[in-house]
């Protein structure tokens, strides 16, 4: 009963080390290919064949194998390094921020601060 339950939680560590490497990878795909070079990271190609391999190593073999540890590297790689620097160069359109909004002083005109004729 022990080892059954054992095995039921490994499933379930694999199944979401799984989905976290897809959304690594179509996250990957959906970025533009110049914010890779303006980042100064490895090309769009590589990382989706990275990613890809990490994937189907990740559904083909468990969780305690050497191979599901590699990929996880790359997945942990590219969510915590690559893609804060994408988002950083590519900026984030359609993003609403709730709350106050950001408008500056109520001093400030159109073409910025006014400083009283200083």
């Amino acid at each position: 009963m022990l080892v059954t339950g054992l095995y039921s939680v490994i499933a379930v560590v694999s199944w979401a080390l799984l989905l976290l490497a897809l959304f690594a990878f179509v996250d990957a795909a959906v970025r533009r290919e110049d914010a890779y070079r303006a980042a100064d990271k490895n090309t769009k190609g590589f990382w989706l064949i990275i990613l890809g391999l990490a994937a189907v190593v990740m559904k083909l073999f468990s969780i305690l194998s050497f191979l599901p540890v590699i990929g996880l590297i790359a997945v942990i790689v590219y969510m915590v390094d690559v893609r804060p620097a994408l988002r950083a160069v590519s900026g984030r359109p359609g993003r609403v921020r709730l709350g106050r909004r950001n408008r500056g002083s109520s001093s400030d005109g159109p073409y910025g601060p006014y400083n009283g004729r200083r």
